[in-house]
């Protein structure tokens, strides 16, 4: 029987079981840096005793510094908790999730997804779906929990195959997770990862969580389009008339929010404006506090920009207090204070996976091997004519192939920013532009790889409307999402990098 079933394995499935399989072997992300640490320990000491060095453009010669040597492990011994506590997502994840870890702890992302879900009229559920879906990502994962199982109810509730909407809804959430028509948390870990990282090259560069704001809003409506079309055009058709073997009794999507969650809302509405209204009293007037103090300008060099962590937190915060109150959830203070407690309390790995992933980015600025790489690597690219679009789109191809095999966003980020960032920087191109380039890859193909941590949810929820749903059957649906997604999202990338046109609120596509 065994031989039965290998021999009916088309070629591409034979491939997904091998990337599983090879995935599965790779070490844990916090592992993989503790390796990194040791090779690049390895690695600078040799290229110390070759006198390896290179001449940057400013005519400065940089060697070189090995770790084994008795300043190199000195070096290594005293700077690991100022390592830690100075690496730079780290403090910015923190406060933007004492935020979006109280709107989720009291209900209040969820219930607004649930009312743009439900609230939609038949003839546009598709958008919706895969625009809610693309909006969830600013609450990290919980478009995974709410919007994709709401999808496939939906569609199933007006007479659709649910596992289309479930396609879309999935396409949403991970196909487009870069994009957003609002600054995410991605946004304020990634660019804190890019500008430690730049700075390695120059240390007065500054990458701020709005860099890629303009081309990552317009994409929005962009992959909402393209995901339509897949939809309606590839994938439903595809699956036909859905069929169910047995009567679906645990799909309800029609019951209506409780006076409690309607009251909720309002609050949250009315908390919400105040906010805003707070904020924009602090920016328009000309004295304006939050304005740069000799320019008077909102953008450069201003404290609102520099203090767009802290604003989106309290864009957050705010109507989640609301919500809170109008739900009766929030009786006194420690409600509160408690919500921010648990928000932290989920932060466990990636405060373990930050303290080795800042070691390993400062160990290896420390031994210049980031410098020297950047430098030789872009001089070879120059000399062999490799630059413009030919290197955008190389760079694009291997994020999305890395990331089939290593899901964590910021992980793979922290691994390839300290060589592709100065490297592009050596190049010309501003390290927003790199990291604008980086997200394109590494959302497109999340959507095909069993890696990625929610995968086997998908199957669960897909299962319910399909006995027979498996691994092939996601995969299936996805990969016209993943390949048209990464065609046009690479092509409308080029297209954007052929006008010039900014990339983002302080953010370009050349230094």
């Amino acid at each position: 029987m065994s031989k039965t079933k290998k021999s009916k394995k088309s070629l591409f499935q034979r491939f997904l079981d091998g990337v599983e399989i090879a995935g599965n072997k790779l070490p844990h992300p916090a592992t993989l840096f503790i390796i990194f640490v040791l090779i690049i320990i390895v690695i600078s000491h040799i290229t110390y005793l070759a006198g390896v060095s290179v001449t940057q453009q400013s005519n400065l010669t940089v060697s070189a510094i090995s770790l084994l040597t008795r300043e190199g492990v000195a070096y290594m011994f005293t700077s690991v908790v100022s390592n830690f506590v100075g690496f730079a997502p780290l403090g910015t994840i923190l406060v933007a999730m004492l935020g979006v870890g109280v709107a989720e702890h009291f209900g209040l992302i969820s219930a607004l997804i649930k009312k743009l879900m439900l609230g939609t009229p038949k003839g546009v559920i598709t958008l919706m779906v895969i625009f809610v879906g693309l909006f969830s990502n600013v609450a990290s994962d919980t478009g995974y929990i709410v919007v994709i199982p709401l999808g496939a109810a939906i569609f199933y509730a007006v007479g659709r195959h649910p596992l289309a909407g479930l396609a879309a809804a999935f396409f949403g959430v991970s196909g487009g997770f870069a994009a957003n028509v609002v600054i995410a948390t991605t946004d304020i870990l990634l660019s804190g990862i890019t500008q430690e990282t730049a700075r390695l090259v120059d240390p007065s560069v500054e990458v701020i969580p709005t860099s890629n704001y303009y081309f990552m809003f317009v994409s929005t409506f962009m992959l909402t389009a393209l995901g339509y079309f897949v939809t309606e055009k590839i994938i439903e058709p595809r699956l036909g008339t859905y069929k169910p073997d047995e009567n679906i009794t645990d799909v309800n999507i029609s019951n209506e929010f409780t006076d409690d969650e309607k009251r909720g809302l309002r609050f949250a509405g009315y908390f919400f404006i105040g906010i805003v209204a707070f904020l924009l009293i602090l920016s328009i007037p000309s004295f304006s506090p939050l304005r740069n103090a000799e320019t008077g300008s909102l953008v450069a060099g201003s404290p609102l920009m520099r203090g767009l962590v802290p604003i989106i937190m309290l864009l957050f915060i705010t109507p989640a207090i609301g919500y809170g109150i109008g739900t009766k959830q929030i009786r006194k203070d420690k409600d509160i204070i408690n919500a921010m407690a648990k928000s932290m309390q989920t932060m466990g790995g990636y405060l373990v996976l930050a303290f080795f992933a800042a070691q390993f980015i400062n160990f290896f600025s420390y031994s210049n091997l980031g410098v020297i790489l950047s430098v030789k690597g872009a001089f070879f690219l120059q000399n062999v004519g490799f630059t413009g679009i030919p290197l955008i789109i190389a760079f694009i191809l291997l994020t999305a192939f890395l990331n089939i095999f290593i899901g964590s966003a910021s992980a793979k980020w922290a691994i390839m920013a300290p060589i592709f960032v100065p490297m592009f920087m050596q190049l010309g191109y501003d390290p927003s532009f790199t990291q604008l380039a980086y997200r394109v890859g590494d959302s497109v193909t999340s959507i095909i790889t069993p890696l990625l941590p929610y995968f086997a949810l998908i199957i669960v929820f897909a299962e319910k409307y399909d006995k027979k749903a498996s691994l092939g059957t996601i995969i299936s649906l996805m990969l016209p999402y993943s390949m048209l997604a990464l065609l046009f999202w690479t092509l409308f990338l080029i297209v954007w990098y052929l006008t010039g046109l900014p990339i983002g609120l302080g953010g370009s596509i050349y230094m």
